[in-house]
C-alpha cells in the first residue's frame, strides 16, 4: 500500500542575503578569554548546537542519495562521498514492520508529534527485531497527518516509518558532504527530551527528588513547587533516589509548569566552573520578548518566557522557551531561577547573577563582541529546533544555517567546533538496535524482555550503592555532525558514541575530570574520531538558508 503524504505547505524560500565569506573582525577582541585556557586539541570554542526528535533514518535513511524532483532543491553527492548504515532497498520495499518507509518532500515538512515515551520506544524494537514502530511509537496527535496543517487525512500511524532525503534536510546533507558526521551515535537512554539533555550535561538521569517520575511504578509523586531560589547556589546538591524517564519541568526555574524535578550530583557546568573556564547555556525565549543584550534594565523579568515566533512554514504562533529542554535549570548549583541577565556582555560565559544560563541572543552578543565562551550549548526557539508537531525541517534549517554562516565567518572560526545533535528520536523509525549498554529492570522496561533490559550486572550504581534503575540504553540512534575547520572532510565514522560522549569531550579537551556518580561519561566513544587536528581547513561552506544549498565556499 502507498502510504504517501499530500500535504501542501506554503514554505518560506524567498531569497536570502548571505554575508561575505571572509571572516568579520568587527569587535573582536585581542584578548579573547577562551584562547587563553589550555586545551588537549586545538579547539578553544566548542558550540553544541542540540536539536529536537530526529532519529537518524528520519533525515539520512538514503545519504548520500536524494531522489531530486524538479520542484524542490536538488542535491548531488561528491564523488568518492563513503556510504552510511541507513535504508537498504530491502528494508525500504520490504520492511518487517507493518508500512514500507516512504519519503517525505519539502511540502510535507509539517508532521505530528510521534510516541516517544520511555517505554514505548523500547516495544517499538521489539527485542531487537526493530518491527513494531506503527504498533508502539506511532503518532498519538489523532493517528491522521492532515491535522496537524488541516491538509487530508493520511493515516499518521504509518507516518512513523518515512523519512526525509537530500532535498529537504538539504543543508544537513550539505555539511555531511563537507565535514563529518556520525552513523553509529545514539542516545544515551530511551525517552523523550528530558532525559536526553540531561545526558548531554551529565551523562545520568539518576539523582532527582521532588517530582522525578518513579522508577518503579510510572507515577508522578506528590510534590513542593517549583522555586526561585537555588538550595545552594554554586554548590552541587547530593543525589536523590529518583529517575527521571519522562517530561517534569525544572524545579529552579520561574517559567515552569506544576510537575518538577530536581537533580542532585555534579553536571558538567560544575566541573568547567570548578577551572573557570567560560561557558554557557543560550536557549530562545529565556528573556523577556524586549531584552537587548548589554541592558540589563531592559529585560522585563515579569514577562521572561513569554515570547513568540510565527512559524514562515505554517503560520503557527510558537511559544519560544521550553522549560524542560534547559538541563541547567534541574540543578540547583547551575540553575537562574528568575532568568537574571548578564550583568554585562563582558561577563558572558563568567560567572555573575546569570549563572551560565543565558537568552539566545547573548550568545550572538559575545560573539560579535570576540569573547564568545569556550563552551557554548545553543538551543533554538523551539518553532526552529526540529520537534515534530510544532517544529519542521525547513524552519530547523534556517535555525542551523543562519548560525553557522555567522560562526564562519566570526574571528573565532578558526579554532571553533561546531557539533549538531540531537535530544531525542521522537520515535521515528530506525531499523538499528542500539547496543545495550546500561541495564535497567523494572515494570516499565521491554527492551531485551518483559520488565528488562539487559541484565542486573549492567545496572550503574551510585556511590551510595544504590541501583540506578530506568536507565536503559542506549537509546535509538541520532544524527550527529561536527562542523569545524578541524573535522575530516566527507567522512562518515562508524565508532559508537552516545549523547554523553560530547560532555567526555568536554572533559577532555579542558582537563576537566569525571562527573562520577554513575555518569556514563567515563565509558562515553570518543568524538575525536571525527576530527583531523592535524590539517585543520581555511575553507568555509555558506549556505542558503532558504534551500540549503551552497551559496559560497572557498
Amino acid at each position: 500500500m502507498n502510504h504517501r503524504r499530500t500535504l501542501s505547505i506554503a514554505a518560506a524560500v524567498g531569497a536570502v542575503a548571505v554575508a561575505a565569506v571572509m571572516p568579520s573582525t568587527a569587535g573582536a577582541k585581542a584578548n579573547d578569554p577562551a584562547t587563553a585556557l589550555a586545551t588537549t586539541t586545538p579547539i578553544k570554542h566548542l558550540v553544541v548546537i542540540f536539536q529536537e526528535n530526529v532519529s537518524f533514518d528520519h533525515y539520512f535513511g538514503t545519504y548520500p542519495n536524494a531522489l531530486n524532483p524538479q520542484a524542490e532543491p536538488g542535491f548531488t553527492a561528491k564523488s568518492g562521498t563513503p556510504s552510511v548504515n541507513g535504508l537498504s532497498p530491502a528494508l525500504l520495499s520490504s520492511n518487517p514492520n507493518s508500512a514500507n518507509p516512504q519519503r517525505l518532500s519539502r511540502s510535507q515538512a509539517h508532521t505530528c508529534d510521534m510516541n516517544h515515551d520511555y517505554t514505548p520506544e523500547q516495544s517499538a524494537a521489539d527485542h531487537g527485531a526493530m518491527d513494531k514502530f506503527v504498533e508502539n511509537s506511532s503518532s498519538s496527535t489523532g493517528n491522521t497527518l492532515g491535522q496537524c496543517l488541516g491538509g487530508a487525512a493520511t493515516p499518521g500511524n504509518m507516518a512513523v516509518m518515512d523519512y526525509y532525503d537530500g532535498n529537504t534536510v538539504t543543508a544537513l546533507w550539505n555539511y555531511a558532504q563537507h565535514f563529518a558526521m556520525s552513523d553509529n551515535s545514539y542516545g544515551t537512554g530511551y525517552g523523550p527530551s528530558t532525559p536526553g539533555v540531561l545526558n548531554l550535561v551529565a551523562g545520568n538521569t539518576y539523582g532527582a527528588t521532588c517530582g522525578a517520575q518513579d522508577s518503579v511504578n510510572g507515577t508522578q509523586p506528590a510534590c513542593g513547587a517549583k522555586t526561585t531560589q537555588p538550595a545552594t547556589p554554586g554548590q552541587p546538591q547530593p543525589q536523590g533516589a529518583g529517575t527521571v524517564y519522562g517530561d517534569p519541568d525544572p524545579m529552579f526555574d520561574t517559567c515552569s509548569g506544576t510537575g518538577v524535578a530536581a537533580v542532585g550530583g555534579k553536571n558538567v557546568g560544575d566541573l568547567l566552573n570548578t577551572q573557570n573556564v567560560t561557558w554557557g547555556w543560550f536557549e530562545g525565549g529565556f528573556a523577556s520578548p524586549g531584552y537587548v543584550p548589554g541592558q540589563p534594565s531592559s529585560d522585563n523579568l515579569g514577562q521572561v518566557c513569554t515570547g513568540t515566533h510565527t512559524s514562515p512554514v505554517t503560520g503557527a504562533v510558537v511559544k519560544d522557551y521550553s522549560a524542560h529542554h534547559q538541563p541547567f535549570q534541574y540543578y540547583a548549583s547551575t540553575a537562574n531561577p528568575q532568568h537574571l541577565p548578564p550583568t554585562s556582555i563582558d561577563r558572558i560565559g563568567a560567572q555573575d547573577q546569570a549563572n551560565h544560563q543565558y537568552d539566545l541572543s547573548d550568545f550572538w552578543a559575545s560573539v560579535d563582541n570576540g569573547s564568545m565562551p569556550a563552551v557554548s550549548f545553543l538551543k533554538a526557539p523551539r518553532y526552529q529546533d526540529g520537534h515534530a508537531g510544532y517544529s519542521n525541517p525547513l524552519d530547523e534549517q534556517t535555525f542551523l544555517v543562519d548560525s553557522i554562516n555567522k560562526l564562519q565567518q566570526s574571528s573565532s572560526w578558526k579554532d571553533t567546533a561546531v557539533v549538531i545533535s540531537y535530544d531525542d528520536s521522537d520515535g521515528w523509525y530506525d531499523h538499528v538496535m542500539a547496543p545495550v549498554m546500561i541495564g535497567s529492570q523494572t515494570q516499565l522496561d521491554t527492551l531485551t524482555a518483559a520488565g528488562q533490559c539487559g541484565n542486573a550486572h549492567q545496572v550503574p550504581t551510585s556511590s551510595t550503592g544504590a541501583a540506578e534503575q530506568t536507565r536503559c540504553g542506549f537509546g535509538p540512534r541520532l544524527p550527529l555532525l561536527v562542523i569545524s575547520p578541524f573535522a575530516k572532510q566527507n567522512s562518515v565514522d562508524h565508532s559508537t558514541t552516545d549523547q554523553s560522549s560530547i560532555t567526555r569531550f568536554i572533559e577532555d579537551n579542558w582537563s576537566l575530570g569525571r562527573i562520577g556518580s554513575g555518569s556514563w561519561d567515563a565509558n562515553a566513544g570518543t568524538l575525536l574520531n571525527l576530527f583531523d587536528m592535524n590539517n585543520p581547513s581555511e575553507g568555509r561552506l555558506i549556505l542558503d538558508p532558504s534551500t540549503g544549498q551552497p551559496s559560497s565556499q572557498d
